[in-house]
């Protein structure tokens, strides 16, 4: 049984994480740390693990064994209460105030079809954080201008090019001002000639902001340009990680050197 431990500074913690799914270990005895403020970029096969962390920690997925730790205190996990310093599995009550410090931007956007793009951003904070009308308004309307849609704020989102409707999901994950961001393949399902726009935006909020961000791409010029290390990711495990330029240009594994000469 895990006990807890103090882990500093660091904002994200997978201490020997191991998730499977039946028989199918999809990560295995993982340990990461990520710094407050980094941004890491997850490379990797499909299948090697990268969109289960993301998913572990949205609380999406439970672990199997191990224990995720956000901020120094455990995550998946909480306090028995019992003398012991022993952990169990987080409940609903202890995980709700943890999972509002994270945002998580999908593949698929998950807008509200009904509401508008003004009233898609104000949603989660009116109701999750409390914030009164204008207050939510005014955020909202702050974060369309970031993501160039402030002319937008009345349309519907069935009104708008799949580019548009990510970027107003960006605004959105950003509304809830998350300590940590993720992005899961934000652009799989655009148009390619949409991509550009999307990740244009994710470049000013990495240069503008100081949230700490875990991204699953295979847009590598985009990994390079906004991460301060990317993590190659293989059955599970990291294979390799190391900065931008040492790991796209002059990987140490075949493996990786095999990944990416296949997306390339």
């Amino acid at each position: 049984m895990p006990t807890e431990t103090d882990h500093g500074q660091e904002k994200v913690r997978f201490a020997r994480v191991t998730k499977r799914f039946g028989d199918h270990t999809v990560l295995d005895g993982l340990d990461l740390t990520v710094a407050p403020g980094e941004r890491v970029t997850l490379i990797g096969p499909s299948g090697s693990g990268k969109t289960t962390i993301l998913r572990l920690l949205m609380t999406l997925e439970r672990v199997t064994d191990g224990v995720v730790h956000v901020d120094g205190e455990p995550y998946s996990h909480m306090p028995s209460g019992r003398a012991g310093g022993k952990l169990v599995p987080a409940d609903e009550r202890y995980l709700a105030p943890r999972r509002r410090r994270v945002g998580m931007v999908f593949q698929q956007f998950n807008l509200f079809p009904h509401m508008s793009v003004l009233a898609n951003v104000m949603e989660a904070p009116r109701h999750v954080l409390g914030l009164d009308g204008d207050e939510a308004a005014a955020r909202a309307r702050d974060l369309l201008g970031l993501v160039g849609l402030a002319e937008k704020e009345d349309e519907h989102p069935t009104r708008l090019s799949g580019g548009q409707q990510q970027r107003v999901a960006i605004a959105r994950a950003l509304a809830m001002r998350p300590e940590l961001l993720l992005l899961d393949e934000v652009t799989s399902a655009l148009d390619p000639e949409l991509v550009a726009e999307v990740l244009d935006v994710l470049r000013d909020v990495a240069a503008g902001t100081d949230i700490t961000m875990l991204c699953v791409t295979h847009e590598m010029g985009f990994a390079r340009d906004i991460s301060h290390r990317i993590l190659m990711f293989d059955e599970g495990r990291v294979l390799e990680s190391d900065a931008p330029e040492r790991l796209l240009d002059d990987p140490e594994h075949e493996r990786t050197r095999a990944f990416l000469r296949s997306i390339g």
